[in-house]
């Protein structure tokens, strides 16, 4: 049975695409076959962090408008993570002239929700990655309704705060199985104890990482990932937290 994994974030800018490539990366690391779909199609991006180039091959955008089936638009990004797991990434178009197709006529909503099934099928996945477009539309609305697990990132901003409560609002009048919460970037002279109260007493749910502020994640710049060439550092232990409670919540699921 895969385990449908939703990431999201109410705001841009909280480092969702690096956590969704390496908490990925970790489980295909460890046995599981792993699959990463790009749905910001707006503004892609996480290709990047693989090392792969969306401009030289089939894209979320083609299955979207009816000229490949979603199986051949998955990419086998394997190589370079080692373990005994499987990782594809289905990639966004970086072309111009697709993104500004998007934007004018959008695209079947239908048609991706039925991608995301036959995905899992195709490819016996254990998980499949929905990495979202910040905020709250019709398209997150379908990834969050889905999944059996949504990851929310939010930062240690008062904005964040308030608009995080809202999906996690959102989230359980949805029915959402399984609600993780991420604090990333977070600076070292804040209280990480206190931080998890408050979020424990703001969203009455679980905290599966608090994430720090990292100069080297920012010199790392979406480079690559993170969290297996930095393995003893501080932010990429926090993704194997996150990774364990996946893990947790997909044996809920077995």
């Amino acid at each position: 049975m895969t385990t449908v994994v939703s990431v999201h974030s109410f705001r841009g800018g909280t480092g969702k695409s690096n956590a969704t490539a390496n908490v990925a990366a970790n489980l295909a690391r460890g046995g599981a076959r792993v699959a990463v779909i790009d749905t910001d199609v707006q503004s892609p991006g996480i290709h990047t962090i693989f090392g792969f180039d969306a401009s030289l091959h089939h894209t979320l955008d083609d299955y979207l408008w009816g000229q490949a089936d979603i199986a051949s638009v998955a990419h086998d990004v394997t190589d370079g993570i080692g373990g005994t797991g499987t990782l594809y990434l289905v990639p966004a178009s970086m072309k111009a002239a697709d993104i500004a197709r998007i934007l004018r006529d959008g695209y079947d909503v239908v048609r991706l929700n039925e991608g995301f099934r036959d995905l899992a099928a195709a490819l016996d996945l254990d998980y499949l990655f929905i990495d979202t477009h910040p905020g709250l539309n019709e398209e997150t609305m379908l990834s969050i309704t889905v999944s059996d697990v949504l990851l929310l990132l939010l930062r240690p901003d008062q904005q964040d705060f308030q608009g995080t409560a809202v999906t996690v609002d959102i989230a359980r009048r949805l029915s959402v199985p399984n609600l993780l919460l991420v604090l990333n970037k977070v600076p070292r002279t804040l209280d990480r104890d206190d931080l998890r109260q408050q979020m424990t007493d703001t969203y009455g749910t679980a905290t599966a990482a608090v994430l720090p502020l990292s100069t080297q994640m920012v010199v790392n710049a979406s480079g690559g990932l993170f969290s297996l060439t930095h393995p003893d550092h501080p932010w990429s232990q926090g993704i194997r937290s996150i990774v364990e409670n996946l893990q947790k919540s997909g044996e809920g699921q077995a």
